[in-house]
């Protein structure tokens, strides 16, 4: 492990969660616990962020930051909820007008995690979790969010970025302290997940997926957009 490494934590209230947590750790404060000597975390990350709002967080990146881990898309994809109850007369106008809001929506990423790029850090970025909404609507839910998972995960294929899929963490009832905001207990596990991913915590136990790519450099287009 790196000594002396320095976390920065940016995006939206997946982290920045402290307002929901009823008193509890939030994840912040669960991480600094987790942290071996010599690491330290700060967060940057604003409660309702969205990918266009994420420029705004990285002049807060402190100099001596060693690691940038980003969740954001939540909000984003809460904005386009309309599209689940959208009346269409035939499934291809609900894939017609799903594949226009995820062609902005992949602009607005894309272009903010170039711009966390430029900073020159190893970035780790962060799926969408599912969240804990009412039985009736998870289940399409799950689909919709599926579909801006998409542009998260080919973003971060196509740049070499490491992934954390918050769908895999916080993956009960409990880690919630409503529908779409972390609990204490969700928290400790985003916590624990962040740690393992960037080298601060033992991963003798975990054996993370792999999964490449096209060549990509920084001045040509990205691969396989909407």
């Amino acid at each position: 492990m790196a000594q002396g490494s320095h976390i920065v934590l940016l995006g939206d209230s997946i982290f920045d969660n402290a307002a929901y947590t009823r008193g509890a750790p939030d994840v912040l404060t669960h991480l600094r616990s987790l942290l071996p000597q010599g690491w330290r975390a700060t967060l940057c990350a604003v409660d309702g962020a969205t990918s266009d709002g994420l420029a705004a967080q990285l002049p807060c990146v402190p100099g001596d930051a060693s690691h940038l881990v980003i969740a954001i898309g939540g909000n984003d994809a809460l904005q386009n909820s309309d599209l689940l109850s959208m009346p269409v007369t035939s499934s291809a106008q609900a894939l017609e007008a799903f594949a226009d809001r995820l062609a902005a929506f992949e602009r607005s990423y894309r272009r903010a995690i170039r711009d966390a790029m430029a900073l020159r850090r190893p970035i780790v970025v962060c799926t969408i979790y599912n969240g804990a909404l009412e039985a009736e609507r998870a289940r399409i839910a799950r689909v919709g969010v599926a579909l801006f998972n998409d542009v998260i995960l080919r973003t971060a294929i196509a740049l070499g970025l490491d992934t954390l899929e918050l769908r895999a963490v916080c993956n009960e009832p409990a880690d919630y302290a409503n529908p779409i905001e972390p609990s204490g207990r969700g928290g400790l596990k985003i916590a624990r997940a962040i740690a393992r991913v960037v080298g601060a915590a033992d991963t003798a136990s975990t054996k993370p997926a792999r999964v490449w790519g096209g060549p990509w450099t920084p001045s040509g287009p990205l691969p396989d957009s909407f």
